[in-house]
């Protein structure tokens, strides 16, 4: 593993241990060489996933890339990470027991607004915004609206 400050190549892992959901392997590392310490993590890969774009491009599903717009969404939100980290979890797990490698980017907004429904009302608005490109304060109103219809349903 390459030390993430000097670029050194040879790092020592001093401690290893599951992450709090059994998902990942979490490992302390040291560099030999400037002695910084980092952390990583190790995931299983079921099977190498590519997301088709709504343009029809190919890019390589990235885990990171889902973490970062929902922690993006999530932030200054009252929700532990663990939690969010579980969500993460199981969408990408979702994705990769689908039996499909070719995965429609509108499949994965679709189940992580799903998630964060359950998971957070605001960061919920907040992803929709994006996803579903709001222009100006009406698109807003119009979807909280549909949130307060559903809400009703439910209690019904």
């Amino acid at each position: 593993m390459r030390c993430p400050f000097c670029g050194n190549e040879d790092t020592q892992v001093k401690d290893s241990r599951p992450t709090e959901d059994n998902s990942a392997i979490r490992r302390r590392r040291l560099c030999t060489g400037c002695g910084g310490r980092f952390t990583t993590f190790e995931r299983v890969q079921l099977r190498d996933l590519t997301v088709i774009k709504r343009s029809g491009r190919r890019v390589p599903f990235d885990r990171d890339k889902l973490a970062r717009s929902v922690e993006l969404a999530m932030r200054k939100r009252p929700v532990e990470p663990e939690r969010v980290e579980r969500m993460i979890s199981g969408i990408v797990r979702q994705l990769e027991s689908m039996g499909e490698s070719d995965i429609p980017s509108e499949l994965i907004g679709q189940l992580i607004m799903e998630a964060l429904q359950s998971l957070d009302p605001v960061a919920y608005v907040r992803f929709a915004s994006v996803y579903k490109n709001f222009r100006e304060a009406k698109d807003f109103e119009e979807f909280i609206g549909t949130l307060g219809e559903g809400l009703k349903r439910k209690v019904e």
